[in-house]
């Protein structure tokens, strides 16, 4: 991917990224469509030795592409969705799930809760020349007025307890009568289980087992699929 193709709004946000971070694309292959996501090569100085598992609160999950976003990014590319289907992607980090979603011709919401994530996301959107995608910041303890969505989507996304009580709140406020939510996690995640527990009062829960292979490990990856009970 070359950056100077870039449309001059994503260039301009492209370029002040540039100055602070050391940046690529990652080509990202989802069915019939190829994604570039703008990613950060150098982590270390923004990581500063933070461990995801010994305290969540700090660490920038949004910097990786995690196994579960491409899992949802392959599966959400390969569905026919009817025309004029929207989507919501929570906590959409480099907004791999979303992007496949608008490639494959829903109009697409990617939030998050900064606006350099976003950023990364509005320059990976015009790299991979996907159509039909809005930014909007989203706090999931303060939500604004929003509008409902058709499906709502969300990869590795349950890594903090407190904010599963929020998170369903947020559900509850955007997913259309008759929506749909999916999830994708790994299925080591130790907090996917409280959560399912939470959510089960309103959800019907079906989930399927998906393994993504690579050179170094296969990752088991659990595609939960959530539907409103009534």
């Amino acid at each position: 991917m070359d950056p100077q193709t870039l449309p001059a709004a994503e260039q301009a946000i492209y370029q002040k990224i540039k100055k602070e971070y050391r940046v690529a694309f990652e080509p990202l292959e989802t069915g019939p469509v190829r994604l570039n996501l703008l990613t950060i090569t150098d982590l270390e100085p923004l990581l500063a030795g933070k461990d995801p598992l010994k305290d969540p609160s700090t660490f920038p999950f949004w910097v990786k592409l995690w196994e579960a976003a491409i899992v949802l990014a392959q599966y959400l590319a390969a569905q026919k969705f009817a025309p004029g289907t929207r989507l919501l992607e929570l906590g959409a980090g480099l907004g791999a799930p979303g992007l496949a979603a608008a490639a494959a011709g829903c109009s697409v919401t990617l939030t998050d809760y900064e606006e350099l994530i976003l950023d990364f996301a509005r320059v990976s959107a015009a790299a991979s020349k996907v159509q039909g995608i809005t930014c909007s910041l989203l706090d999931w303890k303060n939500p604004p007025p929003m509008e409902q969505f058709d499906i709502i989507v969300g990869a590795e996304i349950l890594f903090r307890e407190e904010f599963f009580a929020p998170l369903l709140q947020v559900m509850r406020l955007t997913l259309k009568p008759g929506g749909v939510v999916y999830l994708a996690h790994d299925v080591r995640r130790q907090s996917l289980r409280p959560f399912l527990e939470m959510a089960e009062a309103e959800y019907t829960i079906a989930a399927s087992k998906r393994t993504l292979r690579s050179l170094a490990e296969d990752r088991e990856i659990l595609l939960i699929r959530l539907t409103p009970r009534g």
